[in-house]
């Protein structure tokens, strides 16, 4: 990997982090709905970066934007470690519901995220494919 591409990653994760840290301070509450909301952004630009450039991916303009937006950029602003440490806690926080309400919120924000995740990932990528992009 060269000192450009490591660079690229590095200036896309300067903003995707920082844009990460401040809406999931401003979405803080008993749901994870920062997290959620990251996630999701993240999964659209991803879906759209890779309709973009699906018709020629070795292309250096390809390449670029890829370490940038989708290696810097979502790699920073999206996260799967909190998402799932936020499964667990749904789980196990003591909210005055029993056992099978937790498991019940917990599994659901678990399903919801990973669907509407990939769902608008592969909405924005079949539409930027289908507009050119790939």
């Amino acid at each position: 990997m060269s000192l450009g591409v490591v660079a690229l990653i590095a200036l896309g994760a300067a903003v995707g982090a920082p844009l990460r840290y401040a809406v999931e301070r401003r979405l803080a509450g008993s749901y994870p709905w920062g997290t959620f909301a990251v996630n999701v952004a993240g999964s659209a630009v991803l879906g759209l970066l890779a309709g973009l450039v699906a018709s020629d991916p070795e292309t250096a303009s390809a390449r670029v934007w890829v370490a940038l937006v989708g290696v810097g950029f979502c790699g920073s602003l999206t996260t799967f470690g909190g998402y799932a440490a936020q499964v667990l806690d749904l789980a196990a926080a003591p909210r005055g519901a029993g056992a099978a309400a937790r498991s019940w919120r917990s599994s659901g924000y678990a399903m919801v995220s990973v669907l509407a995740c990939v769902g608008v990932a592969a909405a924005t990528y079949v539409s930027a494919v289908s507009r050119g992009g790939g």
